[in-house]
């Protein structure tokens, strides 16, 4: 059994985590299809299209005038080009300047597992994104880009959180709301590090942009003494007008909403005259396989947003969830994504976790092909590992299956076949796991 069979057994024996993913991954692409409706949307994609197309394209350029401006603005930069050296500079940067770390959600970090390394150098942080600091109490990772606690229910977050109130709270969103407010107001005020993701960084101002509901990424950004903001070097657009086209466009297929209730632009750290904000800001652009990606077929999956659009359509990721995945990165966007910044680690079979059905390229805001990518990633796979007797078993069924006459027989045929049961079929090489999950008999 694959690693993600294992892991999407284990969700799919979980009843309550099932229903939750389903439930609010299909509410959140409801309010998206529900948002976008409102507007000229396929006129917004094909601008958001060009203008991530052009940027990956220009990525070089855009990377030094960014870095260029940064420094200019006062800022540290550090190009990482892998997830041990930026998490390496983080750990030893928030060691030196001292204090406990507040960290916003951002998905670079925990790609470069970067709690685990502070945790490991004895370092106290605390997420503080609601549903991060979720996941976090409960010792898990992020079951989606936008939602991490998408799975859990209003008692699990209660049992978790009374804990480390010493008190009983009950399962009123408002009261546990407070409680997590009251609770991480306190770690900000003591904070000596905040730790941000960037949605967006503008090469031509070198600002970075963050995009959140909750205030958190600002409190990280903005109280702490020393600012950490670690990106992912495709973030990059190329101008302030730019964000007119992607703020919309992540916004809505995101969360629904016309805007979030904070977007920030941070350009550096405190000036002289200014009274509050932090007295360092360090940049962590991240490489992390990214260039190589760059230089593939696959390169406009590097066009990604992390709006979680995808996730929300998938009919695979609403039964199995995120973490299933194996990574930090779920649902389509994580089955293209984590076997080319991870190749050889065991993740090439997540191209198979997909219907095909193509709700992806449907939904992303900025028109990635990622249908066309989870079909390529299958023909690499195939071409690198099947067998002389999946490649023949494959090679007979596309030719049966290209001709009606063929097609119609086959499927006659199988109707009076049990497949999922006593049948020889589970027993095969390569249809036997396809049967196993299949039912053709036709219901009377």
């Amino acid at each position: 059994m694959s690693g993600f069979e294992r892991r999407a057994g284990a969700a799919l024996r979980d009843p309550v985590r099932r229903r939750n993913v389903a439930t609010f991954s299909e509410r959140a692409h409801d309010h998206r299809t529900a948002s976008v409706g409102r507007i000229d949307f396929q006129a917004l994609r094909d601008d958001g299209e060009r203008l991530r197309r052009d940027a990956i394209a220009d990525l070089p350029a855009l990377l030094d005038t960014f870095q260029r401006n940064l420094e200019r603005n006062g800022c540290t930069v550090v190009r990482a080009a892998s997830g041990a050296e930026a998490a390496r500079y983080v750990t030893d940067l928030v060691v030196r300047s001292g204090g406990a770390v507040v960290k916003g959600k951002s998905m670079a970090a925990e790609e470069i597992a970067l709690n685990e390394h502070l945790q490991a150098a004895g370092v106290d942080v605390v997420e503080t994104d609601l549903g991060e600091f979720i996941v976090q109490t409960a010792g898990e990772r992020p079951e989606h880009v936008i939602i991490p606690a998408i799975h859990k229910t209003r008692d699990d977050v209660r049992r978790l959180l009374e804990p480390l109130a010493g008190r009983p709270i009950g399962d009123d969103p408002e009261d546990l709301t407070a409680f997590a407010r009251g609770y991480l107001r306190e770690r900000f005020l003591q904070a000596g590090v905040g730790v941000t993701g960037v949605n967006f960084g503008v090469a031509e101002t070198g600002t970075l942009v963050l995009v959140e509901n909750e205030g958190n990424g600002r409190m990280c950004s903005g109280v702490p003494r020393v600012h950490v903001a670690v990106m992912g070097m495709e973030r990059l657009v190329a101008n302030l007008a730019d964000l007119a086209t992607l703020l919309p466009l992540l916004i809505r297929s995101g969360t629904g909403q016309k805007i979030t209730s904070y977007v920030s632009l941070v350009n550096g750290p405190r000036r002289d005259a200014e009274s509050d904000g932090p007295d360092e800001v360090h940049v962590v652009i991240l490489d992390n396989g990214r260039s190589r990606v760059r230089d593939t077929p696959y390169r406009s999956i590097l066009h990604c947003i992390r709006c979680g659009a995808c996730q929300n359509a998938c009919p695979v990721y609403r039964q199995v969830g995120g973490t299933a995945y194996g990574w930090v990165y779920g649902g389509p966007i994580g089955a293209v994504l984590t076997p080319l910044l991870r190749p050889g680690a065991g993740f090439d079979e997540l191209g198979q976790a997909s219907s095909l059905c193509a709700a992806c390229d449907d939904v992303c805001p900025v028109r990635i092909p990622l249908h066309d990518h989870l079909l390529a990633l299958r023909r690499d796979r195939a071409a690198d590992s099947a067998g002389a007797g999946e490649r023949l078993a494959f090679r007979l069924w596309g030719l049966a299956w290209s001709r009606p006459w063929a097609y119609r027989l086959t499927t006659r045929l199988a109707r009076h076949v049990n497949i999922r049961g006593q049948t020889p079929f589970i027993h095969l090489p390569v249809i036997g796991r396809w049967a196993r999950t299949r039912d053709l008999r036709v219901k009377r």
